[in-house]
């Protein structure tokens, strides 16, 4: 396809709204990945414009700029265009194209990150505008999580989504770039070779990463299958990234994942067991973060993952109450919950744990306990709770409410087991909560409330003839 960019093209005006003041993070930073310019398209708003249409034009910048310093990359400077009528060729038009390719001189910047879905002939012409690599909003998220995935399944997930992404994108001809780092070659530079991959070879690579994952599931639906067995309940930490669920998962479990101010600073999911109060045990899963317009490759790919979420028995929706589109996140979490088949609005087993009390001005806190108070009077359920996981504050409640919700439905029994039947007496502990208990004649008589599917394991495995 010809470059339609040599033409002046009055389809397509651009306008620069402003300028964005970049704050490099404090103290010292990891060497830099490279010099990038962040360019964020603001486009006509249609009804049915999913990108970035609930947030203010600031706020999706600096969420852009967060995005390319997490993976080291040093951003000298940052915009807003206005995009009056997108081109089809560069998106912005030959001026605007023209002028991001003198900044890229200027700020002797290596690459430039468009926060907005590009095709790959757009991409292709921008490039040769700008004289520099240029990759869009769902190349950088690819990037970033190339750069974090650890574990054997984190990095088969984000290969598959990167090669199902680099599929439909090799009629770009880059001879100028070399590779340079890790990852999956958006940023280094995959280099001519690569991009002259057989689609064919792709596509056989494709297929066994595919075979691979669903191995990884039959793997988790065989742990998932031994916790229920086992009476365990399942509790997924959900959320925007960079709302506080690793914090929040170190507190409750004392585990240390690894938690950062920084987007997506953990990738693979982590279950760790947690014992409240009463003695219940339940399983903790932290999972991966959330985003505003998160590549469709990679909700495919961590389709496994996030099956831990659609069997979890309770869903902590963690958001950061602090942020200034704070309801905009909420909405992206819901819209990718609702691609689970979860309704976040009316699933019961929804809770909201508002997080990050602790950044708010003390009347907007008052105000926000005062509304949850109300809302538990009116409704007479607890739906979200208020909590600063970096400090503490509201933890006790949290902790409460998941003891009241995985013991609602249990029924209270009256058991004699006989004192030297250990192990019987140790599944009761673990798995319900003992009310009270009595001794004598070589038999304990206890109270215990247990969750229907306990009670009939119970029965089934150390209940004899003789109990009855």
């Amino acid at each position: 396809m010809p470059d339609s960019d040599d033409r002046p093209s009055p389809r397509s005006t651009a306008s620069v709204s402003r300028s964005a003041q970049v704050h490099e993070p404090d103290g010292a930073a990891p060497p830099s990945a490279g010099r990038a310019l962040v360019i964020l398209p603001v486009l006509p708003t249609h009804p049915d414009q999913g990108h970035g249409a609930a947030r203010q034009p600031d706020a999706r910048l600096a969420e852009a700029i967060a995005l390319a310093q997490a993976i080291r990359l040093e951003v000298p400077h940052a915009e807003v265009i206005h995009v009056a009528r997108p081109d089809p060729a560069t998106l912005f038009g030959r001026g605007t194209a023209e002028r991001i390719g003198g900044m890229v001189e200027a700020f002797h910047a290596d690459l430039v990150v468009i926060d907005h879905p590009l095709s790959p002939v757009q991409q292709r012409n921008l490039e040769r505008r700008c004289m520099a690599k240029v990759i869009d909003r769902t190349g950088l998220i690819l990037e970033i999580f190339g750069d974090r995935a650890h574990t054997r399944e984190g990095q088969l997930q984000v290969e598959l989504a990167a090669l199902t992404y680099q599929r439909s994108r090799l009629v770009r001809s880059w001879t100028h770039l070399e590779r340079q780092r890790g990852g999956f070659g958006f940023l280094g530079g995959p280099g001519e070779s690569q991009l002259e991959l057989d689609r064919r070879l792709i596509a056989e690579r494709i297929t066994r990463l595919k075979s691979d994952l669903e191995e990884v599931r039959r793997t988790r639906k065989l742990h998932r299958s031994a916790r229920q067995r086992g009476g365990t309940p399942l509790v997924a930490l959900v959320g925007y990234t960079n709302a506080g669920k690793s914090t929040l998962f170190n507190r409750l479990s004392g585990a240390s994942v690894t938690a950062e101010d920084m987007l997506f600073a953990t990738l693979d999911p982590t279950v760790r067991r947690l014992v409240l109060s009463s003695g219940k045990t339940m399983a903790l899963s932290d999972t991966v973060g959330f985003v505003s317009e998160l590549p469709t490759q990679l909700v495919a790919a961590f389709r496994a993952t996030l099956e831990e979420v659609q069997a979890a028995d309770l869903i902590l929706h963690v958001r950061d109450v602090s942020h200034p589109d704070a309801a905009a996140q909420k909405a992206d979490v819901d819209s990718v919950l609702a691609d689970l088949g979860i309704d976040a609005a009316n699933d019961p087993r929804v809770v909201e744990v508002l997080n990050k009390t602790d950044q708010m001005p003390a009347t907007a806190r008052g105000a926000l306990h005062m509304r949850l108070a109300n809302q538990r009077m009116m409704e007479g359920e607890e739906r979200a709770v208020a909590v600063s996981a970096l400090t503490g504050e509201g933890l006790d409640d949290l902790l409460d409410l998941l003891d009241r919700r995985i013991s609602a439905g249990r029924q209270v029994l009256e058991l004699s087991v006989n004192l030297a039947d250990g192990r019987a007496l140790a599944w009761l502990y673990e798995h319900g909560q003992v009310l009270d208990r009595r001794d004598e004649d070589g038999q304990a008589h206890v109270h215990v409330a247990l969750a229907p599917a306990d009670a009939a394991r119970f029965e089934s495995r150390f209940v004899g003839q003789e109990n009855r």
